[in-house]
């Protein structure tokens, strides 16, 4: 059997042609910002052209956008930074519904968070959707979210990105909220090294003046803590058995990649599927924690979600966004 590279939130298989056949979508492109590389080569941001950018996320963009784990797929076979034999596309064996019974996940339903939300974006002229966390930052429009959501790693950067906090069922009740600028770390945005798939969008203000943090709250956020610590993560899966409509958690003890532990990444157990890209891992058991990590990746037949480590390079990334 032929096995393909796959790096994903969500364990799911996505062809090209479902990608190709997507509405092409407009927005500025954008380019690395000298000042921001020069002062710590470790952070590469862009300034992003917001204009129209909410106006264009119609409900029916919103519903057709394919899940994000389709460009982690994408970057891990651009960096070839993976063990071929062991990552690859399909389904977790958890999600197969059996004759005569519904199907079954470990993912529980949540209510709405204020600050948890989808955030949604253009890249190669298709749309598609991720999971983000706006966090606590000194310019109050800071949000968390996957590297693969914010740049192609390596490649090119998103246009018409959005985060829509507390989404349910197509509800925006704090409204969307656009991109002016989005941050990575160099060693994604060059290499898409999986270890640093992490990114942060810094939103504009709302129509009032507001300030993200100041309307949907914001999570506190810790780096180079020790490792096998207690998460709670959350996200939009998209992708079968979910829907992306309401937000869904997984909880558990985290513990090392054993198939690439070059990534010196960490799991819990977790069966959300594409869409859920992302989301934010708090430690400890509620929403409440501070964020630690993100929903990264999965692998065939494991219901085990992977994050990176937050540590000083993803810090230095975090400092660089929450103060632009």
């Amino acid at each position: 059997m032929t096995r393909t590279r796959f790096l994903a939130s969500g364990l799911l298989s996505l062809s090209a042609a479902a990608v190709l056949a997507l509405t092409s979508a407009g927005g500025a492109s954008a380019a690395p910002t000298p000042s921001d590389t020069d002062s710590n080569p470790s952070v590469v941001s862009v300034n992003v052209d917001a204009a129209g950018a909410a106006d264009y996320w119609t409900a029916e963009r919103m519903q057709g956008a394919v899940p994000g784990d389709a460009l982690a797929g994408k970057a891990l076979e651009r960096g070839n930074r993976s063990s071929t034999a062991v990552v690859e596309k399909g389904k977790p064996a958890s999600t197969k519904a059996t004759k005569g019974k519904a199907t079954t996940t470990t993912a529980q339903s949540e209510k709405p968070v204020s600050h948890i939300g989808k955030v949604f974006f253009t890249l190669g002229g298709a749309n598609y959707v991720c999971s983000g966390n706006a966090v606590a930052s000194t310019n109050g429009s800071t949000v968390a979210t996957a590297g693969h959501c914010v740049n192609e790693g390596p490649g090119a950067y998103a246009t018409n990105f959005i985060f829509v906090p507390a989404y349910e069922n197509g509800a925006a009740p704090y409204g969307k909220w656009s991109a002016r600028a989005l941050y990575a770390p160099s060693q994604w945005v060059s290499n898409g090294d999986m270890t640093y798939d992490t990114g942060f969008a810094v939103v504009n203000r709302n129509a009032q003046k507001q300030t993200l943090t100041s309307v949907v709250g914001g999570s506190g956020v810790a780096f180079n803590q020790a490792r096998g610590l207690t998460y709670k993560s959350y996200g939009y899966p998209a992708a079968a058995p979910f829907n992306g409509e309401t937000l869904k958690s997984c909880a558990g003890t985290a513990t090392n990649d054993p198939n690439n532990p070059q990534f010196g990444t960490q799991g819990i157990p977790c069966d959300m599927t594409g869409g859920s890209s992302g989301g934010p891992w708090f430690i400890g058991t509620s929403s409440g924690g501070v964020q630690n990590s993100i929903n990264s990746y999965g692998y065939n037949r494991s219901a085990v979600m992977y994050g990176p480590y937050w540590g000083s390079v993803i810090q230095a990334t975090y400092n660089s966004a929450a103060v632009s």
